[in-house]
């Protein structure tokens, strides 16, 4: 087994993708651990010193308005909560990534199980608070189950054809 090779758009598509997601899962490991040592009393004060100029110009921002709200209304509880869920969150794809950069075909089920768990609760999410960050997450780890399961098909024939 050596590293993935890309020779064709696929390939690169795939590549992109996945090194987005890996990309995503090093700022969710950063983020989590960033929430083990952040109180929720500071996370407010951060939200209201970023916020404070928007709302200064247009107090009816909606991504101003509607970050302060969700930072107004952190606990311990929750913040510990988010913090692993985002640390298992991150872990998992960077491990998941990394596995299929260096074309490990055992890899390429679990990706499409994870994204598939992923989507069927950004899924639920939308019909409980529909967003248009998480309809684009969404569409794109479609596309990137799709890319991966291409990907796996090809390397499978392969190994079988060697």
């Amino acid at each position: 087994m050596g590293r993935l090779r890309f020779t064709d758009w696929w390939d690169k598509l795939f590549a992109i993708g996945i090194i987005f997601k890996g990309l995503d899962g090093v700022l969710e490991l950063v983020g989590g651990a960033l929430l083990l040592f952040v109180s929720p009393a500071r996370i407010n004060q951060i939200a209201i010193l970023v916020t404070q100029p928007e709302l200064t110009e247009d107090p009816g921002d909606f991504i101003a308005n509607s970050l302060l709200r969700g930072a107004s209304g952190l606990t311990g509880h929750v913040v510990l909560f988010t913090a692993f869920y985002l640390l298992a969150h991150g872990a998992v794809k960077v491990v998941l990534v990394t596995a299929l950069l260096l074309d490990r075909l055992w890899a390429y089920p679990w990706m499409i199980a994870v994204l598939a768990i992923f989507i069927l609760y950004q899924l639920f999410q939308l019909t409980q608070t529909p967003s248009l960050g998480l309809v684009a997450l969404t569409v794109f780890d479609v596309l990137v189950l799709v890319l991966t399961w291409h990907e796996y098909g090809r390397h499978r024939s392969r190994r079988v054809e060697s």
